[in-house]
């Protein structure tokens, strides 16, 4: 199993480039509402919010997608959505069907939580389950023009356990992949986001998300090989970037 990409990521040039400013910033931020009280005037909000500071895009649950495709129509600003969310142990058919249906309502990035426990399993039969539960979200969202990003959900694994998730993630055509739900353990870290980046090099991009609240913390993941960052907190972190003050966000709690 390949563990190494041969090809860098140049990770200080790219956290420069996206700490220059708060639009460069912004194109680099996933904003993110994915607790489960959250309410339709909420998500509404996330989307107002993900429009008017041009993020990467609004990221919501799947029942959500409908509202937020219909909210952000004509402003450019993609459609987020967790699959198999937040534990990744569903069957691998209603990952699909969940997928098709939110990509047909609109969704653009498509976040699937890996399945933790049979990545654990350790077979090599597991590992290929593991690898096809991907790789049909990825067919899917592929034809669909949309793209995947794999949630790994590191703080539950070891770490040769993160080496092969990832090579498995990237084997399997994702375009992202991605530390955590924000839901388990713990969140990102820059451990592992430079682990992770070890793995992809320039074949993908890796995704911070879990735990990220400040301008401090994203320049850390930026700084370690992330170039994807899932924050609630988005609009709040811009502001410091900016060198003022925001009124608190209210798609808080990811």
């Amino acid at each position: 199993m390949s563990t190494v990409s041969l090809v860098p990521f140049d990770a200080a040039a790219f956290a420069a480039n996206a700490l220059s400013s708060p639009a460069n910033l912004a194109a680099v931020l996933d904003h993110t509402l994915l607790k489960p009280e959250a309410t339709r005037q909420q998500v509404l909000q996330l989307c107002a919010e993900a429009a008017e500071h041009r993020f990467a895009c609004a990221m919501v649950n799947p029942y959500w997608v409908q509202t937020a495709a219909s909210a952000l129509a004509g402003t450019g600003i993609k459609v987020g959505v967790v699959i198999g969310f937040p534990l990744g142990a569903t069957l691998s058919a209603s990952k699909r069907d969940e997928t098709a249906r939110v990509l047909k309502q609109g969704a653009h990035d498509i976040d699937m939580v890996l399945n933790v426990g049979l990545l654990k399993s350790g077979e090599a039969a597991d590992y290929e389950a593991v690898k096809q539960d991907i790789r049909g979200v990825v067919q899917l969202s592929h034809d669909a023009g949309a793209i995947v990003k794999v949630i790994l959900e590191t703080c539950l694994l070891t770490f040769e356990e993160k080496l092969r998730a990832s090579e498995i993630a990237l084997s399997a055509g994702a375009d992202f992949i991605k530390t955590s739900t924000g839901f388990s353990t713990g969140g990102a870290t820059a451990d592992d986001i430079a682990l992770m980046r070890g793995v992809a090099g320039s074949r993908a991009g890796v995704k911070a998300s879990g735990g990220i609240r400040s301008l401090a913390d994203i320049t850390t993941m930026l700084n370690a090989g992330a170039s994807r960052v899932g924050a609630s907190a988005s609009v709040r972190i811009l502001a410091e970037l900016a060198g003022h003050a925001a009124p608190p966000p209210a798609s808080s709690g990811y």
